[in-house]
């Protein structure tokens, strides 16, 4: 899928917010939680940009990024106009679409169809699982889990359910343990 603007202004901001911490000035708390969840939505948004569904996601993005690029911007002003502008142009040319820093270029890990407001984990086996011990487990303790491949799932749930069943999914891990020796 080809870059948004977005994203090209995403990771000038990553690089702004990165220098003023190397520089000592201080960021508010609120400031990396909001570019955190922009990149969230944006690789979201992406699995899809024709579902309706994802469409309205450009709006938080948006809202995101701009909330970060004020909060940074004030910052700058103070390192002085010449530091701040600078940063400026960067910004301009990500908005236009043009490559300010180089993509890393990843297969997405965002999990399609994860549901709303649930918490989710991946675990890695060294084996493969039995499905059916894998299902009780979920039926058990009301979690759904999927399997990406033969030896790593996804687990959904809230978060005290996830932990109970990590708790019984460990067995899995005790086994393979003794497998081993």
């Amino acid at each position: 899928m080809n870059e948004l603007p977005a994203e090209q202004t995403w990771l000038v901001l990553v690089e702004l917010l990165t220098d003023l911490r190397k520089k000592g000035m201080k960021i508010p708390k609120k400031v990396p939680k909001d570019i955190q969840m922009a990149k969230t939505v944006i690789n979201f948004y992406k699995v899809d940009p024709t579902d309706p569904e994802r469409q309205v996601e450009v709006k938080r993005i948006n809202e995101f990024i701009t909330a970060v690029q004020d909060s940074l911007m004030r910052i700058a002003n103070e390192l002085g106009e010449d530091y701040a502008d600078d940063w400026m142009d960067k910004l301009l040319k990500a908005s236009r679409g043009e490559e300010v820093y180089p993509q890393k270029k990843t297969d997405s890990k965002f999990v399609v169809g994860a549901p709303s407001g649930f918490s989710m984990i991946r675990v890695n086996f060294k084996a493969p699982l039995s499905e059916d011990r894998v299902q009780e487990i979920a039926e058990y303790h009301n979690v759904i889990i999927e399997f990406e491949e033969d030896h790593l799932i996804a687990v959904y749930g809230d978060k005290e359910n996830l932990k109970k069943s990590l708790q019984e999914l460990s067995t899995f891990f005790k086994e393979q343990l003794k497998e081993m020796e």
